[in-house]
């Protein structure tokens, strides 16, 4: 008996965890395949705790998530703190530089700070923090070059405590052209751009709602929208709405699922080839009303709106 009751102890001690702590025997959230108590969670595994939501608190946190995880191609200037040395400095968000570089110094003394890297030490922000120190050092030093860490960051500035700023002017760009933008012999460098140019799937930022991208794959159309609410108020509403038939962006359209990436939630519709961005602006603007007053209906979900709600909680995938 005695055994059996130690099992079970040790049991509830590897499965239960407090609201948004990662369990032991959970996979870890950095996306290695691994169980967290084998990679974030084991002694020195991973340096820093792993964070849940680590672009909290940034401007745009749902356009940051978004060029990090779904677009392509894309930037947005960042203006850094006051308190910065070398605020005065330029410094631009990129969705992916060359050879995934976490961050480059251009001959102009520009700095340009990439966001799809396969650092892994729990917190992103404080990678993007060490990174952009180590980048802005170098360029008041004169350096130019690829700026990156190979050891854990430590406890230096996340990247929320070096940038200012309510929001971020997010562009998308065809390709990555953006690359060899200060570049004066463009011609001798434009053959290297084919590779990747041609694995960037056609992508555009809507411009009636945040953080809503949509893209053409090919075989079919999507449009992936990150979203700020907290998870369990997201799915009621969202939940609401399919019950309502509410939850269509456009003819043909249909909510098949979501991606959880840094904390949040990206519900993903498929489209009919053909769709495009522009039929998808008047839409998503309603879509945006809809919602709004759905998050503020506080009335229990009928049986109807339960049953999609779990609909809609199996077709999740975690990416981050």
């Amino acid at each position: 008996m005695a055994k059996k009751s130690r099992t079970k102890a040790r049991d509830q001690r590897t499965t239960d965890s407090t609201p948004g702590e990662v369990g032991p025997r959970q996979p870890c959230p950095c996306g290695s395949g691994k169980r967290y108590k084998a990679c974030h969670g084991a002694p020195g595994g991973g340096a820093d705790a792993f964070v849940n939501r680590p672009f909290e608190g940034l401007p745009s946190e749902c356009d940051i998530i978004a060029l990090r995880e779904l677009v392509p191609a894309g930037t947005a200037p960042l203006t850094l703190a006051s308190s910065v040395e070398g605020s005065d400095r330029t410094v631009t968000l990129c969705s992916l530089l060359p050879m995934a570089a976490p961050a480059m110094v251009r001959e102009s003394g520009e700095i340009w700070l990439g966001l799809q890297v396969q650092h892994s030490f729990g917190d992103p922000a404080r990678d993007l923090g060490a990174v952009l120190t180590k980048a802005l050092a170098a360029a008041e030093a004169g350096e130019t070059g690829v700026v990156g860490l190979t050891d854990a960051p430590g406890q230096g500035p996340r990247l929320q405590d070096l940038v200012t700023g309510d929001s971020l002017d997010v562009t998308v760009h065809e390709g990555f052209d953006y690359w060899i933008a200060d570049v004066e012999d463009k011609d001798s460098m434009a053959g290297a751009l084919d590779p990747a140019n041609e694995a960037a799937y056609p992508t555009a930022r809507l411009t009636q709602v945040e953080a809503a991208y949509w893209t053409n794959v090919g075989t079919k159309e999507h449009l992936r929208w990150v979203m700020p609410e907290p998870e369990d108020q997201l799915l009621d509403a969202l939940a609401r709405l399919h019950a309502s038939g509410k939850d269509d962006i456009a003819p043909g359209s249909r909510l098949v699922g979501m991606f959880r990436a840094h904390g949040l939630l990206a519900p993903v519709w498929d489209l009919p080839v053909g769709t495009g961005p522009e039929a998808l602006e008047d839409p998503a603007a309603q879509f945006a009303a809809d919602l709004a007053a759905a998050l503020a209906d506080e009335s229990p979900l009928t049986a109807e709106e339960r049953s999609a709600r779990n609909g809609l909680a199996n077709r999740q995938v975690t990416i981050r």
